[in-house]
């Protein structure tokens, strides 16, 4: 019973040894007939294939701007100050307000001219008075010169009347004198414009009585406006009296002016100096003043800045701008925008190789025209960079060039 027992066993072993074996040898086989299959999906054929379809384009030789960036401030050219010259009048109207265009002449303000109405009639009055005096000193001194041959009247005599005469006569220069100053005085109730221009400022009220040199207005003296650059001292000499500039201001709008002066001196604490530009000014599209200017009064005569303007919101004084001073021109090798590709902070350009794989160039760009950059760095005379596909790119991938693509 206890043979059997071991027979039976021994069998079970033996029988589960060739099932596994076998099963071994079916799995392996299995195995050996994939892999034999599938030859072209072994690492080294993978490796063959495009990773995309790209285009290309080789570098050009474009003509660009050389300028020279500048920042600074906009300033009134000259600004007058539009005062009172009577003392102790009330001022009685004001004509113009902060904006106003106004005409070399024009009626900015009147003051109350009852006081000084009175005062001119007193002078005139005076001077009748001192006219009639001397008429009455000159007839006795004529008397007197005719009796001096005959003896009647002493020589002291004769003087005292010569000198009553010429007294007489200085009265009657000091009371023209006096009527001239009063009549200055009416003349003073009206304030009028130094020059034409742009209101600026104004602190005239109506009814205020005003001390003389009270200042009533601020003017922008022919709306002319400039923009002082700061210019560092190494960049100072590139710059000339002419030079052409395009001012940007807040706002991004942008204005053709020239430089018109530099100044002679650098400062010590920050070794820039400025650079004094022209810019169109605000004469020609300021708001006209409600009051007319008086008659004979001349018409505008801005600048050729002031006559190009073009915008009265566009720069306006006190504002802050950049700007480029426009040195000229030159040659500089370029590629479309497309083709950079920003990685880490730097930027780079993907070349095409002959083996139809693309290597990475670090480079540095400078100017842009349109949807070109200049290339600073320097590239093989032949290079072909990638452009369209080129974001999806890295060093060494292998690409497939579009048809017609990659000519020069």
């Amino acid at each position: 019973m206890k043979s059997m027992k071991r027979s039976t066993l021994v069998l079970t072993l033996v029988a589960a040894l060739v099932v596994a074996g076998v099963a071994v040898w079916l799995v392996r086989g299995k195995s050996a007939d994939g892999d034999t299959a599938r030859p072209k999906d072994t690492p080294a054929a993978a490796a063959a294939r495009p990773s995309l379809t790209v285009t290309v384009a080789q570098p050009e030789s474009t003509e660009l701007n050389v300028t020279l960036a500048a920042n600074g401030n906009i300033a009134a050219w000259q600004e007058a100050s539009v005062g009172s010259e009577s003392a102790g009048l009330r001022l009685a109207e004001v004509r113009v307000n902060v904006g106003d265009l106004v005409r070399k002449g024009q009626v900015l303000a009147t003051f109350s001219p009852e006081t000084v109405n009175a005062d001119v009639a007193q002078a005139r009055a005076s001077l009748a008075e001192a006219r009639a005096n001397a008429a009455d000193a000159a007839g006795n001194a004529a008397r007197a010169r005719t009796l001096e041959k005959t003896g009647a009247l002493s020589q002291q005599q004769i003087n005292q009347y010569q000198t009553t005469e010429q007294t007489a006569q200085a009265k009657v220069e000091a009371a023209e004198a006096a009527l001239a100053a009063q009549q200055v005085r009416g003349r003073n109730t009206q304030v009028l414009a130094p020059d034409d221009g742009v209101i600026s400022a104004r602190t005239a009220t109506v009814g205020s009585v005003v001390a003389s040199g009270t200042e009533l207005f601020r003017l922008i003296r022919q709306g002319r406006l400039e923009w002082r650059a700061e210019v560092t001292s190494s960049e100072l000499g590139r710059i000339a009296v002419g030079t052409p500039v395009v001012v940007v201001g807040a706002s991004g709008a942008q204005v053709q002016g020239k430089v018109r002066s530099i100044a002679p001196t650098v400062d010590p604490q920050t070794r820039a100096a400025l650079v004094y530009v022209d810019i169109p000014g605000l004469l020609q599209n300021a708001r006209p003043s409600a009051a007319r200017p008086p008659e004979g009064a001349s018409a505008p005569s801005g600048g050729s800045a002031v006559r190009e303007a073009t915008s009265m919101g566009a720069l306006k004084a006190g504002m802050f701008a950049r700007g480029d001073f426009q040195l000229g021109r030159s040659t500089a090798p370029t590629v479309p925008q497309a083709s950079i590709v920003p990685r880490d902070g730097f930027n780079y350009l993907l070349l095409l190789q002959p083996d139809n794989r693309v290597s990475q160039l670090k480079i540095e760009t400078g100017r842009r025209v349109g949807d070109r950059v200049e290339v600073l760095t320097k590239m093989p005379a032949d290079a072909k960079v990638v452009v369209q596909g080129a974001g999806f790119l890295n060093d060494g991938d292998l690409v497939r060039v579009s048809p017609g693509e990659g000519k020069p």
